[in-house]
């Protein structure tokens, strides 16, 4: 796979299809193009209309990583990924890619549409703010190399899965898949702080002027009640944001559920 060099030095491996206005999809926790056939399937059912980048976040798949971490490196990496389609772009951002992706915009870059699929800030009343010592604790998994308490501290404590349904996952070949990339889900962790700084969410993406759209699925609230109240949340923080949800879809959805959606509002 062809890699850029983003500014810090870091390797970021990405593929290229099609052609016409560039999309670049920015992935979630744990998602990332070897683990997830959804995005390739996304990418296919769009090519004859768009260029479509699929690319490894950092510490990730095939890109590299840096010692030191901070969310202006992974804006720094889709900048790059920007200049190499031709200098703007429009992005598709999943759970809290899709903060990524609107952090991205708002910080300026030329970023044509946003599509934020289920950003998930736990936000009052459907759920409670995160505890305060979320990221020190999953930080301190981390650097006791303790993959598997920071994956469990991830979905427990971050997604709220309860703990019994993620002792099934950790039975699962999945776990292996998660475990393999739990030192990143501290950087997913930082960007959803930033989110919530000071209740901050609806003053600072008031900011954003990108067209927009907001997506969830039908089926996701039941199991992540927040999800929806999120949506709303951040459909009415952004001006001029679309809201739609997408029927029989949950928290990630088919590729031929969410192509056709993607058409309408990028073509518009």
């Amino acid at each position: 796979m062809p890699t850029i060099t983003s500014k810090d030095g870091t390797k970021i491996a990405y593929q290229w299809e099609g052609n016409g206005p560039a999309l670049i999809h920015v992935a979630g926790a744990i998602q990332h193009r070897a683990i997830d056939p959804t995005l390739a399937r996304l990418s296919a059912l769009l090519a004859d209309r768009f260029t479509i980048i699929l690319y490894d976040r950092r510490g990730r798949g095939e890109s590299t990583d840096a010692p030191d971490y901070a969310i202006e490196r992974e804006l720094e990496d889709i900048a790059a990924l920007i200049d190499v389609v031709g200098g703007k772009a429009s992005l598709l951002g999943y759970s809290s890619g899709a903060v990524l992706a609107a952090e991205a915009a708002l910080a300026g870059l030329p970023v044509e549409s946003l599509i934020l699929y289920e950003p998930p800030f736990a936000l009052p009343p459907a759920r409670q703010p995160m505890p305060a010592d979320y990221v020190a604790k999953l930080d301190g998994f981390i650097a006791r190399n303790d993959r598997d308490g920071a994956a469990r501290h991830f979905f427990i404590t971050g997604v709220g899965v309860p703990p019994e349904m993620v002792d099934g996952m950790a039975a699962s070949p999945f776990w292996a898949i998660v475990t393999a990339i739990a030192p990143t889900l501290r950087y997913d962790a930082r960007i959803m702080q930033r989110g919530y700084a000071d209740g901050a969410l609806p003053q600072r993406w008031a900011g954003i002027a990108t067209p927009t759209l907001v997506l969830d699925g039908e089926t996701t609230p039941a199991e992540m009640p927040y999800i929806r109240h999120s949506v709303e949340t951040v459909a009415a923080a952004i001006p001029n944001a679309r809201r739609r949800t997408l029927p029989g879809q949950g928290h990630g959805p088919a590729a031929e559920a969410i192509a056709p959606v993607l058409r309408e509002f990028l073509n518009a």
